[in-house]
């Protein structure tokens, strides 16, 4: 009892249900590590009893927890209403030049009658909103401060004292303007005839131009294009990021920088332009993968070049302001990066006093690498420039949203943020899965986990300050695997994944910080919410307006026939789409490709027929629905009509956003990434292609056929000639 006790007080489970009827106990080994990862011990029944009673009286003898929440217009949250009468609330901004709100107290002779408010944040009451519902009431002692992060200090009478963070939040975060339909993309997979190697920020900017303008689409969602581990080879995953707080300067579009007109080394440019564009041939024409190293072996020598032509006065200023802007995280980053350059990508095997951030032999390493610190971020700052032209050609365009970026869950254990955000990272613990219906082993991601703890005595600063530079040039943010803003399943390093356990953070703080954020940003959030997700979880998510997603092959009727769900019985609040970067493509799966293809590289769990059999009934029921909602004209046998005919089935539910997955568009059969595999599979290093396998350009794919066919099924049906398949009333049976 003492165990589960401490376990408790802590957030970390000691049981956990992978399905309603089923209770699975963490071992107790388990539960140990983890504590010990927290700073707790539990090593032995006495260090329980001791870490125990310490715990314990810790929380008796507490004011304030280290963060508290406030939803603006909402009520106060138990951390404030529960202090004692007669306790004074001094309210400090975490801007010093911001003026500080007005000191308040709690009356002695509570109870107090509450008032009603409304929060700066909120507009008139909508009646959708579910957090926005009743009437908000607050103690009439309660003078609600501005949206924001705040100092807070509590002192209540006979001398006790507390001191916190406070965060005033809007009750949601924005909503999509309107409903509306883009393309989900991986960058690096759509090259065009000036990218080199791999598509880049320049051809992330030019899809948006074109379809925003050409096709009506309201966003563009793209893989994570946090900054990678550098090494050959790199891992291609966007998912394991050296820094999700920086962008990848691979992504670059080098012609579009001011000062690449402007080397004098024309030959060596020359060269190395050549010696991209035959990258490109191979890949486009002549069967080869996408190689990132190769593509950053180019840029990187042309960028070098690019660093040293002087700025201009006004690009001066504006690279100083950035620098002054990022502060200490960019600097740390970029320090990262040159040590890397020097001692290797994995901090743990660099000379011991370089492994510390702040130890006085990085300090001296600091002075002795200054221009290969600056290089590093100038790159930051050029890469940071592309995104926000991206973003400015997508609004340009007339799209509602714009770019969607993309947050891993995580990052390298041996990167630029796990080396500089030690402090925050639980060592020896790696974020995972349970196991579950599709993986009886669970999975081990190997990305070091956030410690709970750390994050709220900050007030969250390190998550804050991710978002906040993810948001910058965003129309939308997409959160990977959401449900770890509520609990992620850490794994103990040396065991295996199913003898790991969920820690818990403060789902409320974690939201509110997000909330916050996004409201700064003006940005609609969505998360990935796929798999098995905590009771509860979607339900405070649509509350506080994180868009869901929702994926057409699993939307069923769980909890009832099993068969395919109805379109207006899918949830409003939510991207829709046919598939992801993670399943197979759409026409993979009608055609039972998908199958054969898992068959081939050994990761089939039942024998092939019974799989084809299988999954040819769930396509085929699938299908006969969609004729009997009138969505499939084409009739059977039409893979492309097929095609068109999911994507009908989307625009008939509620959902406020529909995504198109761009292979799909083409008839690409092969997933970008295939889980459970390695070396087997090419993950995230294939073109985008045809029907045929053939690799397609942008400039090809904006005039494929093929694809503007597919659009036209979310064409406006006024802008429709008369007689147009697309113009006909689709009637339920």
């Amino acid at each position: 009892m003492g165990l589960s006790r401490l376990a408790a007080l802590h957030g970390v489970a000691t049981s956990y249900s992978p399905s309603a009827d089923v209770t699975v106990s963490v071992p107790d080994e388990t539960v140990v590590a983890v504590l010990a990862a927290l700073g707790v011990d539990a090593g032995t029944p006495g260090a329980v009893r001791e870490s125990l009673a310490a715990a314990e009286s810790a929380a008796r003898s507490r004011l304030l927890p280290p963060t508290v929440v406030v939803w603006s217009g909402e009520p106060l949250p138990d951390a404030l209403t529960a202090l004692p009468p007669g306790t004074t609330l001094d309210i400090g901004p975490e801007d010093p030049g911001s003026p500080p709100p007005p000191r308040m107290r709690i009356p002695a002779d509570r109870p107090d009658p509450a008032v009603s408010v409304r929060g700066a944040a909120d507009g008139p009451a909508d009646p959708a909103d579910a957090a926005g519902a009743g009437a908000p009431v607050a103690p009439a002692w309660w003078a609600e401060p501005p949206l924001g992060v705040h100092r807070l200090a509590v002192r209540a009478p006979g001398g006790r004292s507390a001191t916190g963070t406070l965060v005033v939040a809007p009750p949601r975060a924005p909503r999509p303007p309107a409903r509306g339909h883009g393309f989900l993309v991986q960058l690096y997979s759509l090259l065009s005839a000036r990218s080199w190697g791999m598509g880049d920020l320049g051809d992330l900017a030019d899809l948006a131009a074109w379809s925003g303008r050409a096709l009506g689409a309201g966003f563009v969602q793209v893989n994570p294009l946090h900054a990678a581990v550098p090494g050959r080879p790199t891992d291609p995953s966007p998912y394991r990021p050296s820094s999700r707080r920086f962008p990848d300067p691979v992504h670059l579009h080098l012609e579009s920088i001011p000062e690449y007109g402007h080397v004098t080394d024309r030959g060596t440019l020359d060269d190395l332009r050549q010696d991209a564009a035959t990258l490109s041939d191979t890949v486009l024409n002549k069967g080869a993968l996408i190689d990132r190293d190769a593509v950053w072996d180019l840029k990187r020598q042309a960028l070098e070049l690019v660093h040293r032509v002087p700025l201009t006065p006004g690009r001066r200023a504006a690279y100083c302001d950035f620098l002054a802007e990022q502060g200490q995280a960019l600097e740390d980053h970029a320090l990262w990066c040159a040590l890397a350059e020097v001692h290797g990508s994995d901090w743990h095997s660099w000379p011991a006093g370089l492994r510390d951030p702040r130890s006085k032999e990085t300090a001296r390493a600091r002075g002795e690498l200054l221009d290969r610190v600056d290089f590093h971020c100038r790159l930051a700052w050029l890469t940071d420039g592309q995104l926000a032209d991206a973003q400015r050609a997508a609004l340009d365009a007339g799209m509602a949203v714009g770019i969607v970026h993309d947050l891993a869950v995580g990052v390298h254990p041996g990167g630029a943020d796990a080396w500089a955000q030690q402090d925050a990272f639980a060592h020896g613990m790696s974020v995972g899965a349970p196991p579950d219906a599709f993986n009886a082993r669970g999975q081990d991601w190997g990305l070091p986990p956030w410690r709970p703890d750390v994050l709220a005595a900050s007030g969250y600063a390190p998550y804050r300050g991710l978002l906040r530079g993810l948001l910058a040039h965003a129309g939308a943010l997409r959160i990977d695997h959401v449900m770890g803003l509520f609990r992620l399943w850490w794994v103990p390093e040396g065991r295996p994944p199913t003898e790991g356990t969920y820690v818990a953070h403060d789902a409320e703080a974690m939201l509110a910080v997000l909330v916050l954020e996004a409201h700064r940003a003006g940005a609609v959030v969505m998360g990935e919410d796929l798999g098995t997700v905590e009771p509860g979880v979607r339900e405070a998510l649509a509350r506080r307006g994180v868009l869901g997603t929702s994926v057409l092959w699993f939307e069923r009727d769980w909890a009832g026939t099993g068969r395919p769900l109805a379109p207006e019985e899918w949830r409003e609040g939510c991207l829709a789409t046919v598939t992801t970067h993670d399943l197979p493509s759409t026409a993979a799966r009608l055609t039972g490709d998908h199958v054969t293809l898992r068959h081939r590289l050994g990761l089939l769990t039942h024998p092939l027929d019974q799989e084809l059999t299988a999954d040819a009934a769930d396509t085929a029921e699938w299908l006969g629905y969609l004729a009997r909602l009138g969505l499939l004209p084409e009739g059977e046998g039409d893979e492309e009509g097929a095609v068109r005919a999911v994507h009908r089935f989307l625009l008939r539910t509620p959902a406020r956003l529909t995504g198109v997955w761009l292979p799909d568009a083409l008839g690409d059969r092969r997933p970008q990434n295939l889980p459970g595999t390695w070396d087997q599979y090419p993950n995230w290093r294939l073109p985008v292609a045809d029907a045929e396998g053939h690799p397609v350009t942008l400039e090809e794919l904006a005039a494929a056929p093929r694809l503007h066919r597919l659009m036209e099924v979310f064409r406006p049906s006024g802008d429709r000639p008369e007689g147009h398949p697309e113009a006909r009333p689709h009637r339920h049976p």
